[in-house]
This record gives structure tokens, sequence and C-alpha cells, in this order.
């Protein structure tokens, strides 16, 4: 695990896939009270009970807004370990393409007159999730970070991380625990 903090375009996604512990297994978002937190502390109205409803995508919080999250956290993390360069495996690639085809964006023209991607009026819970990731998923995409966000190679880890090494190969989370760990077993392995 690392604090690497990635461009803001990406703090959303990485934060999300980073509420499931791989080698735990502890899932933040599956505590009581786990989606409701972390959809306040990210501004999400009407996610897991945290207040808003009424717009478009509003649902009451319970085990299907959560499975659906859940969808959502582990297609970003297939991205993110396809990243590394490994092939995204067919179901989390059109899981995701599933979501981000459903988030609801708009084009406007700010004070400077540039054009801003952003979720479309009025959407709240998943639907609201899924547009601010699909607009930081475009911007960090067009300002070629999203590459960068990686998910851990180590299997038992798969911790997401932002690869801020000059050449943009970075493999692990932390290169004292996961890369030690790898280049000890690949030792090992010669070894015998």
């Amino acid at each position: 695990m690392t604090d690497r903090p990635p461009p803001e375009a990406l703090v959303l996604v990485q934060e999300l896939t980073n509420t499931l512990d791989v080698e735990t297994g502890e899932d933040a978002l599956a505590a009581p009270g786990g989606l409701a937190e972390f959809a306040r502390r990210y501004g999400i109205e009407g996610l897991g009970g945290s207040g808003g409803g009424g717009g478009r995508g509003a649902k009451g919080a319970g085990a299907p807004e959560l499975a659906e999250v859940q969808e959502l956290r582990e297609a970003l993390r297939a991205a993110c370990l396809a990243h590394t360069g490994t092939d995204m495996a067919a179901e989390p690639s059109a899981t995701l393409a599933r979501f981000l085809d459903d988030a609801p964006l708009t084009v406007a023209v700010d004070a400077a007159g540039r054009a801003v991607l952003r979720p479309a009026e009025g959407l709240t819970g998943p639907a609201l999730l899924t547009a601010r990731i699909a607009v930081g998923v475009a911007q960090a995409e067009a300002d070629g970070t999203w590459q960068r966000l990686k998910a851990c190679e180590a299997h038992d880890c798969l911790w997401v991380f932002y690869d801020r090494s000059p050449a943009g190969r970075g493999r692990w989370c932390s290169m004292a625990v996961c890369g030690s760990r790898a280049k000890m077993r690949s030792y090992r392995a010669r070894r015998r």
C-alpha cells in the first residue's frame, strides 16, 4: 500500500477501489454505515442513505445498491490491473462499459471558455457516483494519467496506486512489501 496520491481527477476512482482490502477481505462499504460514510466523504448525495434523494438515479440504501457499487468498484480494479500490462477480462470490461455508457454527462463552457465535462444535473446515488467516475476517467485519459492508475500485481493485494515512476512501469503498490515478496518468490523458484 502506498501514499502516492493520484491527480485530482482520479482520487474518487482510487478511493472507491481501495474500499476493499483484498489481503484481509475487509470491505469498508459493506461495514455498517460504510456506503453512507463513503458517500458523505465524497459528496455523493442519495447513496447509502446519505440524503438527497428524489433525483435521477436515487434509490434507497440496501443490498442492491451496495452490490451495484461493489460491481463498479471491481470493474474499475480490473481496468487498473490492465494498466500493468495484463489484458482485462471480458466480463469486467463489459461491466465497466455498461456503467460508463449509462453515465449521463454534460459539456459546459467555463468562465475561461474551456469545455468542461460534468455529471448531468439532478443525479443522485449510484448514477451520480458513476457519472463522477466517468468524468474523472475522461479527464485522466485526456491528460495522459489514466494509464498510471494501476492495481498492484500481487494478487493477494491488488491495491490501487498511482504510478509516479519516471517510465510509468511501476508494478507494485509498495516495493518494500509487495515488490520484495514477488522478488523473493521469483528467487526461490529459480533456486529450486
